[in-house]
């Protein structure tokens, strides 16, 4: 039932928070402090009870695991920036090729950085089986350490929220008060980030690695379906090819894990019968 409710949480939380955060991103890259700072501070009042609750897992661990995924994160973006490289009409042989190289290094970093990311969920699995499932402890702690980073973009954040509160005005219906619509857009995406992200590392303490993997790929699937009908972006030749590995990764996964599952009962029946 839990691994039902984590699944819900993310496709829901997920896709839906897609439409809000690019939104934000088209005026501010940089909004996720916001969800930083939310779910560090609903975890410091109900996980870590202001701070005198000892975490289960040793702090220099969970400081190594956040490590690792911050630089896997920058890593991620980067490249996407990297293999995103357009070549404008009329543009020279060389110019062809340095894109083209730019695009290879791009998709390398991506497919190493996609590998790193599933050996950090193998070690979050194992710090579990060690330490025991608390994925509201992660939770806290992989929000709230980072957060003194943000401090470098200061003056980026405070011209933004000028930025926000100048944006025009909307009128939320239950209470009848008007709101700047990009501070209506923001408190959304903070609010279903949060329900993604829950679902995310609750599913990390009751799936394998390989299932957490699986779902998270599907719903950035989905994130990107709803990305280009929402908001009309183009669908090319390479999205199709890309939704057909997703399918036919999902359909693999699904016979493989059918498959074990009916071995494993198989062998139980076998014992049973001796």
């Amino acid at each position: 039932m839990n691994t039902l409710f984590a699944i819900a949480l993310v496709f829901v939380g997920c896709c839906s928070n897609v439409v809000f955060l690019e939104l934000l991103v088209r005026m501010w890259e940089y909004c996720h402090i916001c969800q930083f700072a939310f779910i560090a501070l609903e975890g410091f009042i109900f996980e870590t009870n202001f701070g005198r609750k000892k975490p289960h897992i040793p702090l220099r661990l969970i400081i190594y695991n956040i490590y690792t995924q911050i630089h896997f994160t920058y890593l991620h973006r980067i490249s996407d920036m990297i293999s995103g490289v357009n070549v404008e009409k009329g543009a020279t042989e060389e110019d062809v090729f340095y894109a083209f190289m730019h695009w290879i290094l791009g998709i390398a970093m991506l497919t190493f950085a996609l590998l790193m990311s599933a050996r950090m969920g193998i070690f979050q699995e194992t710090l579990y089986k060690k330490y025991g499932k608390h994925s509201q402890e992660a939770l806290f702690y992989n929000h709230c350490l980072p957060l003194p980073g943000f401090l470098l973009l200061s003056t980026d954040i405070y011209r933004h929220a000028v930025l926000f509160s100048q944006s025009s005005p909307v009128e939320i219906p239950v209470i009848g008060q008007s709101v700047p619509v990009m501070w209506l857009y923001l408190l959304m995406n903070v609010i279903t980030q949060y329900v993604c992200i829950r679902g995310v590392f609750i599913l990390t303490t009751e799936c394998a690695s390989l299932t957490v993997t699986l779902v998270v790929t599907l719903r950035k699937f989905l994130s990107l379906i709803s990305s280009i009908l929402y908001f009309h972006n183009p669908f090319t030749a390479w999205h199709w090819v890309g939704t057909a590995v997703v399918f036919l990764g999902t359909l693999l996964y699904t016979e493989v894990w059918s498959s074990i599952r009916a071995a494993m009962k198989g062998e139980k029946a076998d014992k049973k019968a001796e």
